[in-house]
């Protein structure tokens, strides 16, 4: 489609200036694609966002919640001052070891914590690590809601959340979707609205990655 191809050109022209992925990063998205592991991995532009705010932020912690082939792993934890930390939750253990070599590749297993299982019974696990600076939510979105409450739990007044793939090519507004991922996206976006200790926006996003969006949340009290 000529919309599509228009705005994966100017994806490239922008990272060609501003990204430009290293070895390691393009190795992870090369070999998480070899391995036939789901499409779903952030686009460089992404990643780097997500680096900048990690780094403005002087994020120390950052929770990761889906690592796929860790290519948003990777972006997160270059983002980390020494002796930082970074924990990542995949259920999917082809993912976990496919991200495992991306990250060691990358010289980051040392600062990046892999745990494997389904987040919702590893969240609890994490209370003594709190409070994270930073929570990238990127998993299954019917879970979106049971993950923001344990980010809130996990994380202090001043703490990042961020939510990927909260636009659903649009089908976010549509209330009667029968889509769990949609109805996941609504009810999470609705919490964070409702809110008390939560300030938020959402932004919509258009590239190689086609129509979608995230949600970016600071913890106010």
């Amino acid at each position: 489609m000529a919309q599509q191809a228009t705005w994966t050109a100017v994806d490239d022209y922008f990272n060609g200036l501003l990204v430009r992925e290293d070895d390691a990063l393009v190795a992870a998205g090369v070999d998480t694609e070899a391995a036939e592991l789901p499409a779903h991995q952030v686009a460089p532009n992404q990643g780097k966002l997500l680096n900048l705010l990690a780094r403005i932020h002087g994020a120390r912690t950052i929770l990761e919640i889906g690592t796929l082939g860790g290519y948003s792993t990777i972006w997160l934890a270059r983002a980390l001052p020494a002796g930082g930390r970074l924990v990542t939750l995949e259920v999917d253990e082809r993912c976990a070891d496919v991200a495992a070599a991306n990250i060691a590749r990358a010289g980051l297993d040392e600062v990046v914590d892999i745990r494997r299982g389904r987040a919702i019974d590893l969240l609890p696990g994490l209370v003594d690590l709190a409070p994270f600076d930073l929570v990238f939510i990127d998993a299954d979105k019917p879970s979106n809601p049971d993950y923001l409450k344990w980010a809130l739990e996990l994380t202090r007044p001043g703490s990042i959340i961020v939510g990927d793939n909260v636009v659903r090519d649009g089908a976010v507004v549509d209330a009667d979707s029968t889509d769990p991922r949609v109805q996941g996206v609504r009810r999470f976006t609705e919490l964070i609205a409702e809110h008390p200790r939560l300030t938020a926006t959402a932004l919509q996003t258009v590239g190689s990655k086609g129509y979608d969006g995230l949600v970016l949340a600071l913890v106010t009290d």
